[in-house]
């Protein structure tokens, strides 16, 4: 079950498709440039290879255990694995050097993210919600907040926490009830219980720093009443050494379908007195800052689905290659051989790769218009890349989560009655996957997102902003003398078209007949979704056909258009079905008389 990280794609996406180049150019990424992404790259493949992967199937066999009141022992070998990724600096990669990181671009971190999340997904969901913690604390805490936790948390000494969901309240956080009681010293005694606290409580770092939302007495009702509060696990001194326990406590973790070896707590605050917090930001802004964690947290899982459906990929190559089941049916060969001749399998392989390729792809774009809206000297630049990059957050997250699990199950078939077997562990990824679809915003919130905020509140604008672009690319394909290429730019040119249309219907109807407009929010956002990842392939396309990077790496190129070109034949070609659902099918949802269900 071994993993080597796909790291040509990977830095093919970041040289050419998110343009490393232009990144490196700058304000204080002056020297992250292709050779530092590389150099970056190829020493975390080691580590995950080496040391993350090989305990991801120990993990689901043997998960992490509650014990001894509130105790959390997490999987052998996972503590001394955390302990090497502190140590070589991984949790700081993308955070600012002065507290203690290594300020590279996000377009260099995702890439290294996938990688540890490929390599072991139970694993990397402690550092990926650390990460979320600093950009909260960076954004709205106070220079006291900043001065006691970031080092800590950067360095990795300490991990962070989001605590949002509560037994009676799950999306719907104005249901909120957990309490704060301000104390005379400026500081919140907090009340409640919180469910779904991944890592909530471990044995792998001495503190952890619990980001939680709570409601202050008198605050107004609903979302516009909740604050957020750091509240550690040990409370922190004076001189930063940690002082008495906090009175926060794991009194049980979930058994979950997977990521068993990732421990998902129920913690209860305030049992004992209450348990000691301090405000991040402004009382009842706690909403606008935990979006913060969410957005960073909502990417990273869309990179988690490209992860688990690269670890399913590889793995569905290897045993196609060595499972014998009978004669290939244009007698190739003189007997029974291995299965990946056969083109049905060859069908599933070469969807599974074309999912994971077009979505990896759209990832690191994504990333590196969120580098240029924050560090792009240009207000005008920054604008621009920040609105591209909010529009493709919910297809990142909502888009690649279900497409991973679509490809972990074709995994599972490609093993046939092996892959229903665990021990062969292609059913551990179909298992792990569900809940990427789940967490940090369902895929019918992210496609909320995507009509109401993304679309609606313009008009469409910024919808038909990104067609034109891909028109353009569409253009640059016919150009071309490849008949794969035109091949391509017909089929991006009839989704994009499908695209516009939806994008119209979406913004004329989300007021006028709301009902209708989130019938298909789903549906909208796989067709997008697919869009920006064929898209993407559109330019990878444009990119393998330059004599420069054939005479580079011919053999990679031709697999590069190839994998283009099906994306295109098979995967892009339903966009105009999904339309026609949008448009022509809204009433049919919503027509069923509730009673009759």
């Amino acid at each position: 079950m071994s993993y080597t990280a796909p790291l040509k794609d990977m830095l093919f996406n970041i040289e050419h498709l998110a343009r490393i180049d232009q990144i490196a150019q700058l304000p204080g990424f002056e020297d992250a440039g292709l050779e530092t992404a590389q150099a970056v790259l190829e020493e975390c493949a080691r580590l995950n290879q080496d040391v993350i992967a090989p305990l991801n199937w120990e993990g689901d066999k043997n998960p992490s255990f509650h014990h001894d009141g509130n105790q959390v022992t997490t999987t052998a070998g996972f503590k001394d694995a955390y302990r090497q990724y502190t140590e070589g600096g991984w949790q700081g990669l993308q955070h600012p050097a002065e507290f203690g990181g290594q300020g590279l671009p996000k377009t260099i971190g995702a890439a290294c993210g996938e990688v540890l999340n490929s390599a072991n997904m139970s694993f990397a969901l402690c550092p990926l919600l650390t990460d979320g913690a600093i950009e909260a604390l960076l954004t709205a805490g106070s220079d006291e907040l900043k001065a006691i936790y970031l080092d800590k948390l950067v360095s990795g000494q300490w991990t962070g926490t989001m605590n949002l969901t509560e037994p009676q309240a799950g999306s719907d956080l104005a249901a909120v009830r957990t309490r704060a009681e301000p104390q005379p010293d400026g500081t919140y005694k907090i009340f409640g219980t919180k469910i779904y606290i991944t890592y909530g409580e471990h044995d792998m770092a001495e503190n952890i720093v619990h980001l939680v939302l709570a409601r202050v007495q008198g605050a107004p009702e609903g979302v516009k009443g909740i604050s957020l509060f750091v509240v550690p696990k040990f409370r922190v001194n004076a001189d930063g050494s940690l002082g008495e326990r906090n009175d926060v406590h794991c009194v049980s973790i979930e058994h979950k379908m997977g990521i068993k070896a990732s421990p998902t707590a129920v913690l209860q605050y305030g049992d004992h007195g209450g348990a000691v917090g301090q405000l991040v930001g402004q009382e009842n802004r706690g909403l606008e800052y935990m979006f913060i964690m969410m957005n960073a947290a909502r990417y990273a899982v869309g990179v988690q689905g490209v992860a688990i459906a690269e670890r399913a990929y590889q793995k569905a190559v290897q045993y196609a290659r060595d499972r014998v089941q009978s004669r290939p049916v244009d007698g190739s060969l003189p007997k029974a051989g291995p299965i990946i001749h056969h083109p049905d399998v060859r069908r599933m392989l070469m969807t599974m790769r074309a999912f994971t390729e077009g979505c990896r792809a759209m990832a690191s774009v994504a990333a590196a218009a969120y580098d240029a809206s924050h560090h792009h000297p240009d207000p005008k630049v920054r604008q621009d890349n920040q609105v591209f990059y909010e529009f493709l957050v919910p297809l990142v997250k909502g888009y690649s989560t279900e497409m991973s699990l679509e490809v972990t199950s074709l995994g599972v078939q490609v093993h046939g009655g092996m892959g229903f077997i665990e021990e062969t562990g292609a059913a551990q990824y179909y298992r792990d996957a569900k809940i990427l679809t789940i967490y940090e915003g369902t895929t019918a919130i992210q496609a909320n997102d995507l009509v109401g905020r993304k679309t609606a509140r313009d008009g469409g604008q910024s919808a038909k902003a990104i067609a034109a672009q891909i028109a353009k690319t569409e253009s640059e394909l016919m150009a071309q003398s490849s008949p794969d290429a035109k091949a391509i730019a017909k089929r991006l040119q009839s989704a994009r078209e499908a695209f516009v249309d939806v994008v119209g219907f979406i913004a004329e109807q989300s007021k006028a007949n709301p009902n209708a407009a989130f019938a298909g929010s789903v549906p909208y956002l796989m067709l997008a979704g697919n869009l920006m990842a064929g898209w993407q392939l559109g330019r990878a396309a444009l990119v393998a056909l330059s004599k420069e990077a054939q005479a580079q790496d011919a053999d990679f190129m031709a697999a590069k258009l190839t994998t283009a070109r099906f994306y295109a034949d098979h995967i892009l070609t339903k966009v105009p079905g999904i339309r026609d659902a949008i448009v022509e099918g809204a009433h049919s949802v919503t027509e069923m008389a509730l009673e009759a269900f």
